[in-house]
Formats: C-alpha cells, structure tokens, sequence
C-alpha cells in the first residue's frame, strides 16, 4: 500500500480525506498546491509529509531552473511548504536535506529528483527495519492497541507503528489489533482500519474514550503508536490523545512503546516544552460526518497533537534497535 507517487515529473497523492470510501488519486505539478494538500491532510503523517515535501522541491526545481535567480526562488518555496504544518519535524529534515542539494547541484533536476527519491526509498528501507526490530518486543498471540494512524498511508509505504505491526503478524504473532478512532478525524477507524483490513490483520475499531475499560478488561498485551517529533530526551509528540493513552498504560503496567525513524528525532530541542503544537479550525471538533455537533457559536480548542514525557515511555523503537531509558543517552 502507498500513498505517494512519483511519475514522469508529476507528483501523485491519495487523497485520505477521502477514506476509506473512495480511493482518489490526486495530480500536482504546483509546489504551491502541495503544501495546500499538506495543510489540508490530504497527505498526513510525519514520514509521509517529508517525502512529499522533497517531491515539493523538485516541483519547484522544475518551475525555476531557467531563472538567474534560481536560488532566492528556491529558498521562497522551501518557506512555502515549512510553513504549511509546524510540528512534524520530518518536513523540515526533508527541506533541509533537499536545499543541500539544490546549493551544491544548483537547477540540475535529474540530480534533485534523485536526492527525492533516495529520501522516498530510505523512509521505506527505515520503517522495515525499525518493523522488525520492534516485532522482536511482541508476544505471541498479542493484543496490540495503537491510535492514530502510523502505517503506509503516513509513511513512504511501510509503516512505523503499523510497520511493527505487519512484521509482528508476519511472524503470526498478532492475535488482535484495536484501533482507536482518534476523534476529532478518525484517522484511527478511517485509515488504521482500513490498512489492516486490506492486509487481513485481525482488527477491532473502538472509540477513544473505550481504552481504559479494555486495557482493565485484560485485553491489552502492549501499546504501540507513531511519532511526529521527539526531543533529545525522549519526550514525544503524536496525535492528540497518545498522552491520555500513556498514562492509562502506566495505570495498568501495559508496556508502552513508539516506533519512528531517525528522521523524527530533534536532537536541537532538549525536552518536550521546545516541540510546536498545531492548532487547527474549531470546526473539527464542532463538526462530525459534514454536520454540526457542537452549537453555533460554541468556543473549541483544537490541538492536533499532545506531548508525552519520556517518563511514560517504555522504549522507542527505531531502525538502528530499540531505545530504552535513560533517553538522553540512548538517543545520543
């Protein structure tokens, strides 16, 4: 399963707004239109949005190679997209890595593409890796619960949380996956479901608010999530409700991991505090299915993601092992 394509010069996205009804492929050759895809969630998910950052870039390349100021144009598109969602720092790392292309390479676009697809390729070789690492920490016949949606969709194509996942079962060791719904978007019953269920991973969609009760009915062996940035010292930011998920892991002594690549992690903020959280439109939360839930008029609060201490965290995995505390260290 894949969420990004690159063909002949054009960039291709499916559209997860639009799932798990319609699978809708959407064409871009505007670097300007995919930072608007970015912001709007039609392509989400920390290592997915890096991946198509870079194909961005080469947009960009491919509209200002002829320029005499090919490098100032560069550096305007590069703002464009880094100020399309603050919190993940895959955006930025892919930006990064791509204008250290562009200054040593100059307009050559065979090379740009290249640099993209190399960044595409090593996201997909890095949640391999880091799925197989972290399947070694799955029991047999477990009951894995995850929020959000950190598979393919979010990914170049493989997975973090969902990567785990899939090497786990390939090993048969999944008896059961609960997805949350991870309100205010569902991403958990629109996205996570669907992906197990197109990979025939066993897969029960419960609401939010239903973990606690399940993890003390016994039906939670481990607790396995993405990542959108992690400081130096391990704390980590995902999608709202991951915090709420930790604690209750804490309450009932159910291991509690996050799977992410290298790319993920900020070495250059020392805690949580540092990590930028996205507040998006009210109407999210007031709204549910295209109709209105909450009153007209009604004040909302709408961040996107929380921030869990290191403290709350078992391990993280990755593509070079599995991280244990002290965080400081271990990530250094």
């Amino acid at each position: 399963m894949d969420a990004i394509r690159w063909e002949k010069g054009v960039l291709y996205l499916l559209d997860q707004t639009r799932l798990p009804l319609t699978e809708y492929w959407l064409r871009y050759t505007d670097y300007r239109e995919v930072a608007q895809a970015i912001r709007t969630m039609i392509v989400r998910g920390a290592p997915a949005i890096g991946v198509t950052a870079a194909y961005a870039m080469v947009l960009a390349a491919q509209e200002n190679a002829c320029k005499e100021d090919f490098l100032a144009t560069m550096s305007q598109a590069k703002q464009v997209l880094a100020n399309s969602r603050p919190t993940a720092v895959n955006l930025f790392w892919a930006l990064d890595r791509m204008e250290r292309c562009w200054t040593a390479c100059g307009s050559n676009l065979a090379r740009l593409e290249e640099e993209a697809r190399t960044i595409h390729l090593e996201d997909i070789q890095m949640n391999t890796s880091l799925g197989k690492a972290g399947a070694e920490l799955v029991p047999d016949r477990a009951s894995i619960l995850t929020h959000c949606n950190a598979g393919a969709l979010a990914t170049g194509g493989y997975g973090t949380a969902l990567g785990v996942i899939r090497a786990a079962h390939a090993q048969d060791k999944v008896s059961m996956v609960y997805a949350d719904e991870t309100r205010p978007l569902l991403q958990g019953a629109r996205l996570t479901a669907y992906e197990l269920v197109q990979d025939q991973i066993p897969v029960t969609l419960i609401c939010d608010d239903m973990a606690g009760y399940l993890m003390a009915q016994g039906k939670v062996d481990l607790v396995i999530v993405g990542c959108d940035r992690m400081a130096a010292n391990g704390d980590f930011a995902n999608k709202i409700g991951t915090y709420s998920l930790a604690i209750l892991a804490k309450h009932h002594n159910i291991p509690f991991y996050t799977a992410l690549p290298s790319s993920t992690i900020d070495m250059s903020i020392p805690d949580g505090s540092h990590i930028p959280v996205e507040q998006r439109d009210g109407d999210e939360v007031a709204c549910f299915a295209r109709g209105r839930t909450g009153p007209a008029g009604v004040r909302t609060w709408n961040p996107s993601f929380d921030v869990t201490p290191h403290q709350l965290l078992t391990a993280a995995i990755t593509e070079r092992g599995v991280l244990y505390p002290p965080f400081i260290e271990s990530l250094a």
